[in-house]
């Protein structure tokens, strides 16, 4: 193929995508479902597994394979600059009075999923060999339970405000718990990633750990006070700070990478470390900015993840291991979570309501399997499995939400509304932007 060909196909991809993705997002939203359903599925069926099937060669025609490595390219983009945009967000002092219960749901609902996944592993060893997965290591046996403990942070606050439940007990409890819970996540993750051994890496796990330590030790005590000068003592246009920070959030996942961890964990430190307004609040110019590009690149994501799905893959038995995988995904979920918020004094209707919300997975499981797949620590079936269950626990959640309110039958306790005080500028009532891109986490 010529560069010339090569570039055509490139861009009649790219309107392929963007087009069938979003067109599928937006209708999942008018079925009362996150948008990142619809984009999952379309991802899914532009994959060699449904389009393939339906048009034998339609996929090669389509995506021929010379233009993998950039649709590759967007998709990592996409994920730098959304999970850039999520540690930006990321703002734990939310937790307020609520604190207790956030700690408590936090807690249990990854402690218990990560045992149950990873216990899992273990016993069913037999049952896994026959989804392609080789002899278990320890890195495998905690992805297992990274895998079914991981909640969508953005997905789930995007159900939270279309359910006008922002300022209930059940809201913000859920939403300061999983954002403490991601910050477990990642981080035993990256344990994961580091302790795994797909054969590239030149550096022992050890020293990728010290240096890892010693990037983010750099990136705290180093990067953060210097945009801190940067931004607050210089009035930059802001276009000039959305390039000079995506840049910056771009070279930490270089960094990232390079040390045998996933692009991921550099744009969400990226995103940590980079500091807010002088008044503590989100710049609204940049935050839109970022939820624009990410939305609309992240559907490039979809489609590159949903190559690696493999339907015809999976047997009888197969089946059978995604309908256990995603029963265990919801009850542990819904379980622990649950009993944690009622046990740190919540009622039985809050409680329920935290428990559904913290089984929401989205756009950030999807991402923790595209990195463990990577990684080696899943086999094409499994991952296959496990996207289905990210897919299928998170179309769950509505439902079980319109029964529980149903059935409890009396409205959430809500919270005092908040002190007069001024806003930033182009801000909504709850402080963010005014115009925000769909969700799709």
């Amino acid at each position: 193929m010529s560069p010339d060909e090569t570039v055509m196909h490139i861009l009649l991809a790219t309107a392929l995508i963007l087009v069938i993705a979003h067109a599928a997002g937006w209708a999942a939203q008018r079925l009362k479902q996150p948008y990142i359903v619809g984009q999952l599925t379309a991802g899914i069926a532009l994959g060699p597994s449904l389009l393939g099937s339906v048009w034998p060669g339609g996929h090669d025609v389509l995506f021929p394979t010379e233009i993998d490595t950039a649709l590759t390219g967007f998709a990592q983009l996409a994920l730098v600059v959304f999970l850039f945009a999520v540690g930006y967000e990321l703002d734990l002092k939310v937790l307020g009075d609520r604190a207790r219960s956030a700690v408590a749901v936090a807690a249990a609902s990854f402690v218990v999923p990560m045992a149950v996944g990873s216990g899992c592993a273990l016993l069913f060893q037999d049952q896994l060999r026959g989804l392609g997965m080789p002899e278990l290591s320890v890195a495998q046996v905690v992805f297992a339970g990274v895998a079914l403990s991981i909640t969508a942070v953005p997905v789930l606050t995007a159900i939270v405000r279309e359910n006008d439940m922002s300022r209930t007990v059940s809201g913000v409890v859920a939403v300061s718990a999983a954002g403490l819970l991601d910050v477990l996540g990642w981080t035993v993750l990256a344990g994961a990633l580091l302790g795994s051994d797909n054969g590239e890496q030149e550096l022992n796990w050890w020293w990728r750990a010290l240096l890892s330590a010693g990037f983010i030790t750099l990136m705290l005590l180093g990067a953060r006070p210097v945009l801190r000068r940067l931004l607050w003592r210089t009035r930059m246009e802001p276009s000039l700070r959305l390039a000079l920070l995506t840049s910056f959030a771009v070279g930490s996942a270089v960094v990232t990478h390079a040390l045998g961890l996933h692009v991921i964990f550099g744009a969400l430190l990226a995103g940590v470390v980079t500091p807010r307004e002088e008044d503590g609040t989100l710049d609204p110019d940049l935050l839109r900015a970022l939820h624009t590009v990410s939305h609309l690149l992240v559907p490039f994501f979809f489609v590159v993840s949903g190559k690696a799905v493999a339907l015809g893959s999976l047997d009888g038995a197969g089946w059978a291991v995604l309908a256990v995988v995603t029963v265990l995904a919801v009850t542990t979920k819904i379980g622990s979570g649950t009993a944690a918020a009622r046990l740190s004094g919540l009622g039985h209707r809050d409680a329920w309501t935290i428990g559904i919300l913290m089984s929401t997975r989205g756009l950030t499981e999807l991402i923790a399997l595209n990195a463990g797949y990577q990684a080696g620590l899943l086999s094409r079936p499994l991952y296959t499995v496990l996207v289905f269950m990210a897919l299928a626990t998170t179309l769950l959640t509505q439902p079980l939400l319109l029964l529980v309110h149903r059935l409890t039958g009396h409205p959430d306790n809500a919270l005092p509304p908040p002190p007069d005080r001024p806003r930033p500028p182009h801000t909504d009532q709850d402080g963010a932007p005014a115009t925000p891109a769909a969700d799709v986490g």
